[in-house]
């Protein structure tokens, strides 16, 4: 039996906007993993690389303004497309870069498309979601990991061959040069923006200060990122230092995490769609501080493993939801709640290192499980859509005709 025009929709728009969610992953999974072939190149110090690193996330929180003015101006479609393209074409100058400054001018200009991308991308998919009444943002960030393993398979691929960044990066830009053509038509266009609900913002041309609600989503998303940034960043070395687990065992880690979080971003609409957001992120939140908590209090491999499972499991949803829930009150709490989502990301990992430096990193990890329950208490203090309802977006209004 054919499929009903409104499915054969919702499905086309649904591949193309999580196109956009892979290109990101790929992007960024693509320069990071030869970072080693830039360390060489340019002939750079550890600090060095670290800036580098910095620079990236410093561009992307810093973008709320910019994103906020250009979400109005151009749109969510345009926006989206335009940004994406741009991180295509960041591939290419750093294939050629001269020197270290050039090197940072061009990662912050990353950052920069990076923020546009991220809101304009989760602003396309909470529409999605408005129009055909249908929960998918977590099924959109799972193929952001996606992007992610085959940009890693690519590149291990690539230097099997050539250890040539203009070879790679230039495959790798033209790779998403096409898929983002090929996705455009399939992306919402942008609509006539809707009268905000009670105590969410209204679009104006000016500048509009956060309501409560927002900041509230703002804190819920920091501590979300803290927890993802962190495990992924520290979770070997708590292994390899604090467990004794063997070389080997050690990145499984960050394995264990990733695993659990794409598994639970493939079945979480159905959740979100029984339950509701505001129970999927209390709940996952606290399965996630107490799951880590417990493991740090027994020890040895196997709890450790576990403890790490119930992190992944637990923080999958926290972010398609608070995006879901941004869209919600228009394009300036989207663009600052994304903002404040990576400055915790970019921010973190370090914070938890400065902890684990003054103590030991068991109270590192601790702070980790500690995020993750004030995620629980912030979700407490946002207006969730309930169950099978359908949220209404103030970012983009889809034209249904």
């Amino acid at each position: 039996m054919p499929m009903s025009p409104v499915r054969d929709d919702f499905r086309r728009s649904q591949l193309a906007i999580g196109a956009l969610f892979f290109v990101l992953g790929f992007q960024y999974a693509t320069w990071v993993s030869r970072v080693p072939a830039l360390k060489t190149r340019l002939d750079l110090g550890e600090a060095q690389i670290g800036l580098l690193l910095m620079t990236c996330g410093i561009g992307a929180a810093v973008s709320f303004p910019l994103v906020a003015v250009l979400m109005r101006r151009l749109g969510s479609r345009l926006l989206s497309v335009l940004s994406a393209l741009a991180l295509g074409a960041v591939l290419l100058a750093l294939s050629v870069v001269p020197n270290y400054p050039v090197t940072l001018l061009v990662l912050f200009c990353d950052g920069v498309a990076v923020g546009c991308l991220n809101v304009a991308m989760n602003a396309q998919g909470a529409a999605l979601e408005a129009r055909f009444e249908r929960t998918t943002m977590s099924r959109l960030h799972a193929t952001f990991s996606a992007g992610s393993l085959l940009a890693a398979l690519l590149a291990s691929g690539v230097n099997a061959f050539t250890g040539t960044l203009a070879v790679h990066f230039g495959l790798a830009a033209v790779l998403l040069a096409v898929l983002v053509l090929a996705a455009r038509p399939g992306l919402l266009a942008d609509g006539p923006q809707e009268t905000a609900a009670p105590g969410e913002e209204k679009q104006r041309r000016g500048f509009v200060l956060p309501t409560v609600a927002t900041l509230w989503m703002g804190l819920a998303m920091v501590f979300g990122t803290v927890t993802e940034g962190a495990m992924n960043d520290w979770s070997a070395l708590y292994l390899k230092d604090v467990v004794d687990a063997g070389a080997g065992l050690a990145p499984m880690g960050i394995a264990v995490v990733s695993v659990m979080m794409v598994c639970a971003r493939i079945f979480a609409d159905g959740w979100r769609t029984r339950f509701g957001d505001g129970r999927i992120v209390r709940t996952g939140s606290v399965l996630a501080g107490l799951g880590l908590a417990l493991a740090l209090l027994v020890g040895g491999v196997v709890p450790t493993l576990l403890g790490f499972a119930c992190v992944g499991l637990g923080v999958a949803a926290v972010t398609p939801c608070v995006y879901v829930a941004a869209a919600r009150q228009g394009a300036d709490a989207l663009s600052l709640v994304a903002a404040m989502g990576t400055t915790g990301l970019l921010a973190g990992p370090a914070v938890i290192g400065f902890i684990a430096g003054a103590t030991s990193l068991v109270w590192g990890m601790a702070a980790v499980a500690a995020s993750a329950a004030i995620v629980s208490l912030c979700a407490t203090r946002i207006t969730w859509p309930a169950p099978q309802e359908a949220p209404t977006s103030g970012v983009l209004a889809a034209d249904p005709t």
